[in-house]
């Protein structure tokens, strides 16, 4: 499926109860929003780059949403109708560095830091039914459902629509389960969104 480039990749941290329990976080009144640039993404089979700045970098497996068309104040009931895929997604990120820096740009914005498997078209996918598995060399790290999030996607879209306008192609990261853990060089990490696919990557180092 062809998408544009994202003009933007809206991140959603804490959206899983026992992820924000694991970083020693409670789950926010409202999304927690960060960005990654566009500049992180890499493609399926693509090596994850471990900056020498950081000590731990860690995978986060994630279900993301693509935007079809142009949207700006959206209602939630209207959401989906915005959305053009489904994907897998890996918010790689400098664990060490997200609690030093205070705020998240550098941690989660290396470049090959957001490897994002093939779009899947939205049609006849009920995104409440989605799953996300994270594995490091074939073993379970991480596993949650769309029905467990804090703020669902159609809740998501319609939050974000009212403060930016989403545009054609643009990528939203709906948060990560329990389980995140550090990568190392040579691991290959897999990111699985069941029935829409298998995103694997490698790790190295620069």
């Amino acid at each position: 499926m062809t998408l544009p480039r994202p003009s933007k990749i809206v991140c959603v941290g804490r959206n899983y109860l026992e992820h924000a329990r694991e970083l020693g976080n409670e789950v926010p009144e409202r999304p927690l929003l960060f960005f990654k640039p566009p500049s992180a993404l890499i493609t399926n089979g693509e090596a994850i780059v471990l900056p020498r700045e950081s000590g731990r970098v860690e995978h986060e497996g994630e279900i993301a949403v693509v935007i079809g068309r142009r949207a700006r104040h959206v209602t939630e009931d209207q959401a989906l109708r915005y959305v053009a895929a489904y994907a897998p997604l890996n918010d790689v990120t400098a664990r060490d560095l997200q609690k030093t820096d205070g705020q998240w740009a550098r941690a989660k914005g290396f470049d090959t830091f957001c490897p994002l498997g093939e779009p899947v078209p939205a049609e006849a996918i009920d995104p409440r039914e989605l799953e996300v598995v994270c594995r490091v060399n074939g073993e379970e790290r991480q596993r949650g459902r769309a029905s467990q999030m804090a703020f669902p996607i159609p809740v998501l879209i319609a939050y974000i629509s009212g403060i930016m306008t989403l545009e054609p192609g643009d990528v939203i990261a709906t948060g990560t389960p329990a389980g995140v853990g550090p990568l190392q060089p040579g691991d290959r990490v897999e990111v699985e969104v069941p029935g829409l696919g298998v995103l694997s990557n490698p790790v190295r180092e620069p």
